[in-house]
């Protein structure tokens, strides 16, 4: 990688790991952690994040003893964005429970990590309420989006 960046080196390594993948250089799954760090010359948590930013917009996910897979022909929306449609497409009711992380990590194909990550996201914001022992609920309605 060049000299630091007011933009952010994970951002660069992001950008470049997603022109390997929509070239099709990428194959079906990312080199390992450890071969991206020393390809790129940086952390392993800058390699994190950046796989990170790229499992948001839905390009990669987490495939546990297997590492970082290539989404294809597939939904290309974020993870946060398919788990705040399913408010919509499931007919949930402000009160109703919230499918279970189990539940979205297999609705949803991804791991724990990032189902967790967007769950944390929506009760931040005040869309869902968790209930000790009982699970989560939503707690208000997202406002619908203009999508192109």
């Amino acid at each position: 990688m060049p000299q630091a960046s007011p933009r952010g080196t994970y951002l660069q390594v992001s950008e470049s790991l997603r022109q390997t993948i929509e070239s099709g250089e990428a194959g079906d799954t990312l080199p390992s952690e450890a071969a991206l760090v020393r390809s790129h010359g940086v952390s392993r948590n800058t390699i994190r994040r950046a796989l990170r930013v790229l499992e948001a917009e839905g390009l990669v996910v987490s495939a546990p003893g297997i590492g970082w897979q290539v989404v294809r022909d597939g939904d290309r929306r974020s993870l946060a964005e398919r788990m705040l449609d399913l408010v919509a497409e499931d007919a949930l009711s402000v009160g109703d429970m919230y499918p279970s992380e189990a539940k979205l990590c297999e609705r949803f194909g991804t791991s724990r990590t990032a189902v967790r990550r967007v769950l944390a996201q929506m009760e931040g914001t005040g869309l869902l309420a968790t209930v000790h022992g009982k699970g989560r609920t939503v707690r208000s309605l997202p406002t619908p989006t203009v999508r192109p």
